[in-house]
């Protein structure tokens, strides 16, 4: 990569936020090569209204990191700029670990250590407040501890104002839109994006007690909604004194009215005396466990008024996250937040899926999902390194490979059941043995991240596409390079085979769909017509259509014969992740950033009904070969399970 500005050289990529940008690690030549933070963003716009207007937000922003980088223990912002297509801050880099990585050497905090944290990163909140921002993302993560000594002890540093907001904005630009971390967001900014200063301190009080507890957050909100801070003493595994307990009890409420409002509140009652410690607390029960008592009566009434929405058409976030944990321990049979939402003047399909297991085991997002030929099992590729094979019928966990040194972006499984193939954001493609549990070897020559792979219907071919723009055509035989088609000017997040095996297809962020021919490598016809990033591609299973899914909220089919658009399906609300055709070829499947499935009739493409459940981004799809079951990947580190009813 060439010099940005012609002073900074990029080093190394420390972090990839998708469609939103690149986190870089980089040195400054003018400052005697001094290490620095470049965080590059492309603003998912259309037109040049929409393209100048984020420009000036940019700028708004950079201008905020500004006044604020003159804190010591806020990272400087050394500059911002736009060039070529997108715009960059530079910032100082901290070197140092995040209280996270602290959490995971060390365990659980002890209550001086608390106290300390507490006493050294409010006042840096109180700075941020003073200055009208809200940081909104407050967490172990965003919090650093330099290795170098200032004054003698590590400061702490709070990091990564990109989702700060000043508090006269108090509504996010569309309602429902959410910044922060699962499990560490407040109610009322999960609810509808409303922010306070009270906001930034609940998260703070999750904080804490994420360090005191060593219990991750985010797994209580997902089973539990927000109902766990009013038991969140249960899962302390010492005693913390009556004082840090209050303090604690009033951070964590969940009503903003009853929390503390200003950081000079929770000081003042800091620096007070330690009380007496509170008696010592049992360790919390397993997360299977339901701490809930409903009554049938009021599991009924839940159910009737969920349904009644549900059909009115009035789904709501609110009810999909808090009323969560009700829905899941009362069991409702053939009733849950898995049921379809029926499309407005839409007949009901007669093969209704329905939510049959959510495979619970990655600790970050799932990035890739894929069913064996036989149907017995199923893949999964994560960002936390590993890839877990699960048992499809019992849910039931088989094994996890490891071996990637980074994130797993992709996973497929070999037309005879017996390869499979992972691609890494270490760059490399590695090739494992079902039955063995075992590495085959390794293909590298990527020099970018792999986010996509695929093998070809004959299984003697792999496919491999790459952040580096290409795609690489592999030997499985003998682990050799046949091809590196090139010709996307910018990352090719998706690639699909023919059914005859002749073709492969190709979407990339360059808005662009490509059709290659395997034999020679030859690009045969590029299709155009999508307004953003084209996320994924599929082909029919007749090989007559494909499908394309875009970060302009649209999936798009064609015809691949002449390359001519034949319709465009219009439903997501968000981007589109993942299309995939169902085997009898009457559905295509398509998942998206609004946390729903939708499966559209492909022949009229008239939508027949959403799958709602995921907390998160759909990102991964894939069919049984009998087409009767259905998966789902998601960034809400799950996968779920949906089978015709």
């Amino acid at each position: 990569m060439p010099l940005l500005r012609a002073h900074y050289r990029i080093i190394q990529l420390i972090s990839n936020e998708g469609g939103f940008g690149r986190t870089y690690l980089a040195e400054d030549i003018d400052r005697m090569n001094e290490p620095c933070v470049v965080k590059q963003f492309r603003p998912q716009v259309q037109g040049t209204a929409a393209l100048n207007k984020s420009i000036q937000l940019f700028k708004q922003e950079a201008k905020r990191l500004q006044e604020m980088g003159h804190h010591p223990q806020i990272p400087t912002l050394y500059g911002y700029f736009e060039e070529g297509n997108y715009l960059y801050l530079v910032q100082e880099f901290i070197d140092g670990q995040d209280l996270l990585q602290e959490l995971e050497q060390q365990g659980a905090f002890s209550e001086k250590q608390i106290r300390e944290m507490l006493l050294d990163i409010l006042p840096v909140l109180k700075f941020v407040h003073d200055k009208n921002v809200i940081h909104r993302d407050i967490k172990p993560e965003n919090i650093m501890r330099c290795r170098l000594t200032r004054g003698g002890k590590r400061e702490l540093v709070l990091i990564d104002f990109g989702a700060a907001k000043q508090l006269t904005a108090i509504k996010a630009t569309q309602r429902g839109t959410k910044i922060g971390s699962f499990g560490y967001t407040s109610y009322e900014q999960m609810q509808g994006g409303e922010v306070y200063p009270a906001s930034d301190l609940f998260s703070l009080g999750v904080t804490c007690f994420h360090l005191l507890s060593n219990v991750n957050p985010h797994l209580l909100f997902l089973d539990y909604g927000y109902d766990w801070v009013c038991q969140w003493r249960k899962y302390l595994k010492y005693s913390i004194s009556s004082n840090l307990v209050n303090i604690l009890d009033k951070l964590l409420q969940k009503n903003v009215d009853y929390r503390y409002h200003s950081v000079d509140e929770v000081i003042h009652d800091l620096m007070r005396s330690p009380q007496n410690l509170t008696p010592k607390i049992s360790v919390a029960p397993s997360r299977s466990n339901n701490p809930f008592k409903i009554t049938s009566s009021a599991v009924t009434l839940v159910r009737n008024n969920f349904s009644n929405q549900v059909l009115a058409g009035s789904t709501t976030l609110i009810l999909l996250l808090f009323g969560y944990s009700y829905f899941k321990h009362a069991n409702l049979n053939n009733f849950s937040i898995s049921n379809l939402t029926l499309s407005p003047n839409q007949p009901i399909f007669r093969k209704k899926f329905a939510l049959a297991n959510t495979l619970k085991g990655h600790s970050k997002s799932v990035a890739s999902v894929t069913i064996s030929p036989n149907g017995e099992m199923l893949a999964s590729g994560s960002l936390d390194n590993t890839i877990k094979l699960w048992n499809l019928n019992t849910g039931q966990e088989i094994y996890t490979l490891k071996g990637h040194s980074k994130s797993v972006g992709a996973v497929a499984i070999s037309p005879d059941g017996q390869i499979l193939a992972s691609g890494s954001w270490d760059n490399t493609i590695r090739l494992w043995n079902l039955k063995k549990a075992d590495k085959v070897r390794t293909l590298i020559g990527h020099s970018s991240q792999v986010v996509s792979v695929v093998f070809s219907p004959n299984g003697e071919i792999l496919a491999s596409s790459s952040l580096d723009n290409t795609i690489k055509l592999w030997n499985l035989k003998t682990g050799q390079e046949i091809h590196n088609l090139s010709g996307h000017s910018n990352w090719v997040v998706s690639i699909a085979f023919s059914p005859d095996g002749q073709m492969l297809a190709s979407g990339s962020w360059d808005n662009t769909v490509k059709l290659w021919n395997i034999k020679t490598g030859d690009k045969i016809r590029t299709l155009t017509g999508h307004s953003n990033h084209v996320n994924s591609v599929a082909f029919s299973p007749d090989g007559q259509m494909l499908a394309s899914g875009s970060w302009d909220n649209t999936v798009k089919l064609w015809n691949v014969n002449t390359g001519q658009e034949i319709r465009t399906l219009h439903g997501h609300s968000k981007a589109v992740y993942s299309v995939r055709f169902s085997p009898d070829m009457q559905t295509l499947a398509s998942g998206g950033m609004d946390n729903t499935i939708k499966l559209w009739n492909p022949n009229t493409g008239r939508e027949r009904y959403s799958l709602e459940g995921h907390f998160n981004n759909v990102v991964s799809l894939a069919f049984s070969g009998d087409g009767r079951t259905l998966a789902s990947g998601s960034q809400d580190f799950n996968v779920k399970i949906w089978r015709i009813e």
